[in-house]
């Protein structure tokens, strides 16, 4: 990374990747700089597999994309995000683009310690960390949802589970596409705090709007969404006609209010659990993948068995009530 240390330490480390690399037979190394390198002179006399950069800076995207490297754009800036959070994302987002095969094994090279300079390496496996997830997965909600619209809620709720709100867990639910249908199936608890504002001014993909949905997001009541990212309705209560869904027992309102209005429309639910953060995305009426967002690797997983072990109960229950 030009004029940081970086510039000689970066250099030893990609010569560990390779080694590391060769000793774990990994498919891929992947690097997280914070600024440009000098490409060519690095790869030189270096035996790598894949070499992928993942950043959310244009321009050391771009430097690397002309030395012939494969990248990938992070779509959030992640600068100031646990390292772990981080990785994962980046992790994420290189399954998304197809770029990394579900169950590869990386060998990776960030900023652990010391935002200048890459200063750790590690090597991931791939099922450890995203389960069973596979880019098919992704894109069979993007069906529903378009993908980034879909990224940018989870990664929103994901904030929430971890930080809370003045020190304490909150818990909230946002309700994905088929907005129509959505607000005429829900009412408000409240008045409308998104009345009156601008479509520009309610989407998602402004960072100091998603600011102020985290402070929204401890008052009573759903976030509805449209397709495009923007903001439809806030404080919704869930109204939607009874189905029948099958819940793990000890999920809430919250919980049963996303099944039943993504059963009933063809929106995508992401609800944040107050008990301990943990986010989970409903697609008609099911859990299809949670999130553990809280002191850990976030970790993205389909739907596992502890969910459909006896415990579950299969009930028809009114979608109704706070959330």
């Amino acid at each position: 990374m030009a004029g940081s240390r970086s510039d000689k330490t970066l250099p030893f480390f990609v010569r560990a990747a390779a080694a590391l690399a060769e000793e774990t037979d990994a498919d891929a190394v992947l690097l997280l700089p914070d600024s440009n390198a000098s490409w060519d002179k690095l790869l030189d006399h270096v035996d790598l597999p894949k070499l992928m950069v993942v950043s959310s800076n244009e321009g050391v995207l771009e430097s690397a994309t002309e030395a012939g490297i494969t990248t990938v754009p992070l779509t959030i800036n992640l600068d100031e995000a646990p390292v772990t959070e981080r990785l994962a994302h980046a992790l994420l987002e290189s399954v998304a683009d197809e770029v990394l095969q579900p169950g590869a094994n990386v060998v990776a090279l960030y900023s652990g310690f010391d935002a200048e300079q890459i200063d750790s390496i590690s090597n991931i496996r791939l099922t450890e960390h995203l389960g069973r997830l596979t880019a098919r997965d992704l894109q069979r909600l993007e069906t529903q949802v378009p993908l980034e619209t879909l990224k940018i809620v989870v990664d929103l709720a994901v904030e929430i589970g971890r930080e809370g709100r003045e020190g304490k867990l909150i818990g909230t639910l946002f309700v994905v596409g088929d907005h129509r249908k959505v607000m005429q199936q829900s009412h408000g608890a409240s008045f409308e705090l998104v009345k009156g504002y601008t479509r520009k001014e309610r989407t998602l993909f402004d960072p100091r709007v998603r600011e102020g949905i985290k402070e929204i997001a401890q008052l009573d009541g759903a976030f509805v969404v449209s397709a495009d990212g923007t903001i439809e309705g806030t404080c919704r209560i869930i109204d939607t006609a009874p189905v029948e869904i099958t819940l793990t027992t000890g999920l809430g309102a919250r919980h049963w209010a996303a099944a039943a209005i993504t059963k009933n429309t063809s929106a995508i639910a992401v609800a944040v659990s107050e008990s301990g953060g943990t986010v989970r995305i409903f697609l008609n009426g099911e859990v299809v993948l949670r999130v553990e967002p809280l002191r850990r690797a976030m970790k993205w997983r389909d739907f596992d068995n502890e969910e459909t072990t006896a415990s579950a109960k299969q009930v028809e229950k009114p979608a109704g009530g706070a959330i």
